[in-house]
């Protein structure tokens, strides 16, 4: 039998929880936004039967792969060696493992390519990476916390995948194709950056705690746990055979 009372949210899904449904009646009445709803259903999957959403597009594959040497350009650019994080952090609400942790807390974002890079630079922190945060923080009891974007190399096994991918979407003779050659030494230095200082492959955004926000995390997690409750009971009811007598 499942608790939900315990139900824990990651740091990471904080941001699609905290998002407001449009309606402002919906918003005082405590019903869920889309996202939040989806949230909802993926963890009820997961809780009641064990089934896990895998989704795990290029740029995402990139950015475990590349983890560690992230981290290693992210300690040049500062001067200081830093270390993966390997524990996991949690509370009665959420639960998380943040990227480094030293004085404040680190969360590595290694982009897919420059362009992605160079795309941070425009609008400020994203919600729901300033949500993870304050969600890394709370665990932690750290005050400060920073998002580091990275723009690492393409892996060399991800950078043979695309070098394939153009071989057969140009449909030309050989490898040793004039036109392959050109269209593949562009590919390569689309997605590698040997030539960037690394102080140019680095962008900083600062975070500090709000312990406000916290309290409105809490808020949220104890209403989804009642509408996880609510909709499994709807849910057993629907399936329960109706006899006659």
């Amino acid at each position: 039998m499942i608790d939900f009372n315990k139900i824990k949210v990651r740091c990471s899904s904080i941001g699609d929880l905290m998002t407001e449904p449009k309606a402002v009646k919906d918003k005082e009445a405590g019903v869920l936004s889309e996202t939040a709803l989806k949230l909802m259903l993926d963890m009820y999957a997961f809780y009641v039967y064990g089934r896990k959403k895998q989704v795990q597009t290029t740029a995402m594959k990139k950015g475990i792969i590349v983890e560690d040497n992230s981290i290693m350009l992210l300690s040049i650019y500062d001067g200081e060696i830093y270390d993966k994080n390997q524990e996991r952090f949690e509370n009665d609400f959420v639960t998380g493992t943040p990227d480094i942790i030293k004085e404040k807390v680190i969360d590595i974002k290694s982009s897919y390519d420059l362009s992605t890079f160079l795309s941070n630079y425009i609008g400020g922190i994203k919600k729901s990476y300033w949500w993870q945060l304050q969600g890394y923080m709370w665990l932690t009891g750290k005050r400060q916390a920073e998002i580091a974007y990275v723009l690492s190399d393409m892996p060399e096994s991800m950078l043979q995948q695309e070098l394939y991918y153009l071989l057969k979407k140009m449909d030309v003779i050989s490898e040793e194709s004039p036109e392959y050659i050109e269209a593949a030494e562009q590919l390569k230095k689309n997605l590698t950056y040997s030539d960037i200082p690394v102080n140019e492959k680095i962008l900083k955004q600062y975070v500090e705690y709000d312990s406000e926000a916290v309290s409105k995390i809490e808020e949220k997690v104890i209403n989804l746990r009642a509408r996880l409750k609510e909709f499994h009971e709807k849910r057993i009811q629907a399936n329960t055979p109706i006899t006659s007598r």
